[in-house]
């Protein structure tokens, strides 16, 4: 079960409005070449203080057979401080499942962790446990960190960033997103030059992650405003298996709620857990 942790923790973070009769992307009315359409989206996305997304992740084994699913919902608040509200109702890996899912709420530098089989892990009394995002490490137990890090990382900008390493991307077509006219581009990445787009710390968290892929294939829906509707990810490593990642984003701009929990549904860590914490 502890590996159920740390795998939803790695493949969660993977991780990421208009109208009219056309959705592509222009500039006082010059249309945009796709690879142009890619590096405003990255701009633009940069702008976004709040969104809501719907994530789906589905893992499979070197064989092509199923090897996991993580199906949840995100919300995000840039400012006035860094909050986000992740929500994995669905966690499961080789015909395992993680009761419960796993909810995480982040709010500055404090972390709230909603694992049900904690309470067997590490002897927690309360629903959540508070973590100050300053001390966690992987003295932790559960590699909660990691996953912390890396839900940071995945947001919308560094999402749309990673694309604009594309050589290759085209438009291949306009269709409709949650009933937002997009344009659909599709192309690939190479791992590589992707990870150069992301800060020092991004880069080298990536770069763990999607070791041994050279190439993403993406397929992203862009809308009339310059905003990705919906991201696809699809990767694989050398007899690994392969990944496919899904994103559909909305409500950009729009007020969200985020809220710490009710401090008497809240925990510290146990102290068995945070015994060889550094003073």
């Amino acid at each position: 079960m502890r590996r159920l942790l740390v795998a939803a923790g790695a493949v969660a973070a993977i991780t990421v409005a208009g109208c009219g009769t056309t959705a592509t992307p222009s500039l006082e009315n010059v249309t945009l070449s796709a690879s142009e359409v890619l590096q405003q989206s990255a701009q633009k996305a940069d702008d976004v203080n709040t969104y809501a997304a719907d994530l789906v992740v589905n893992v499979t084994d070197a064989k092509g057979a199923q090897a996991g699913l993580v199906q949840g919902t995100m919300l995000y608040q840039k400012s006035p401080q860094v909050a986000t509200d992740i929500n994995l109702s669905q966690v499961s890996f080789n015909g395992q499942n993680l009761p419960g899912g796993v909810r995480v709420i982040v709010d500055g530098e404090v972390a709230y962790v909603k694992v049900d089989m904690l309470k067997n892990l590490l002897g927690a009394t309360k629903p959540y446990i508070r973590l100050d995002l300053k001390q966690l490490g992987s003295q932790a137990g559960v590699d909660v960190d990691q996953y912390l890090a890396q839900a940071r990382q995945f947001d919308l900008k560094t999402s749309t960033a990673l694309l604009t390493a594309s050589k290759d991307v085209k438009s291949v077509g306009s269709e409709q997103v949650g009933g937002v006219d997009t344009t659909h581009y599709s192309g690939t990445f190479p791992v590589d030059e992707a990870v150069k787009q992301l800060s020092d710390d991004q880069r080298s968290q990536l770069r763990g992650e999607l070791a041994g892929a050279k190439d993403v294939k993406f397929d992203a829906w862009i809308d009339a405003q310059g905003l990705p509707r919906k991201v696809e990810l699809n990767g694989g490593k050398p007899d690994a298996g392969t990944f496919k990642a899904t994103a559909m984003f909305k409500s950009f701009n729009e007020p969200v709620s985020i809220k710490a929990p009710a401090a008497d549904q809240v925990g510290e860590l146990p102290q068995r857990a945070t015994a060889d914490l550094p003073s």
